[in-house]
């Protein structure tokens, strides 16, 4: 979900294999909006806080089901919805979150949890400092884990927490949790992250 704040009746829902579908009426009827793009499955559809108009949507469910389907990349609309542009990051397969900041549309970062059924370098956490023209991976552990959650202070943008998630799918199983699993914590933006080792964690 993803709610216009200064307007509430206003909101846009993602679904695993379904699309992205937009309300302007408190959900008494819908519109789909994301039909002519590659990929039915979402992961994630979030808004820029300074410019709703700005939505941003991962696709690709990151459940770990058997059928969790795959998705295209990052993809940005700046009129609300009504056109996309296709932004990258195609092989993370599966985004299960995108955090935008606070002041800046353009700003974004992408957690992106790569592959369910093998390994694949792209797993992690990805910034951009230009509204998806170029990305940087900011956090990465190894090919079978990837970025599951990331979250921003609403006080201070340079505050973050990260989740990391081990991960890999089998026809005879599934392998989740591990060693790569683990939280980090950034005070400069993403640019540089400390794993937090507190008992407990």
């Amino acid at each position: 979900l993803a709610v216009v704040e200064s307007k509430p009746q206003i909101f846009y829902v993602g679904t695993a294999s379904g699309g992205l579908w937009k309300t302007e009426n408190h959900g008494d009827s819908w519109t789909p909006i994301f039909d002519d793009q590659p990929t039915a499955s979402i992961g994630d559809v979030t808004l820029a806080p300074s410019n709703p108009n700005v939505v941003w949507v991962g696709t690709g469910e990151p459940q770990n089901r058997q059928s969790s389907p795959w998705g295209a990349g990052v993809f940005r609309s700046t009129d609300a919805g009504r056109t996309w542009s296709f932004l990258g990051l195609e092989e993370t397969r599966h985004i299960a979150r995108i955090v935008v900041h606070p002041r800046d549309p353009d700003v974004a970062y992408v957690a992106a949890v790569g592959h369910l059924w093998g390994p694949n370098e792209e797993r992690g956490l990805y910034k951009s400092d230009d509204g998806g023209e170029s990305w940087r991976r900011v956090l990465a552990v190894d090919e079978l884990t990837g970025a599951v959650d990331v979250a921003m202070s609403p006080q201070d943008p340079n505050l973050m927490l990260a989740a990391m998630y081990q991960r890999q799918r089998r026809p005879w199983g599934f392998h989740g949790g591990g060693p790569g699993s683990a939280l980090y914590r950034s005070t400069d933006g993403g640019e540089t992250w400390t794993k937090l080792t507190n008992t407990g964690l």
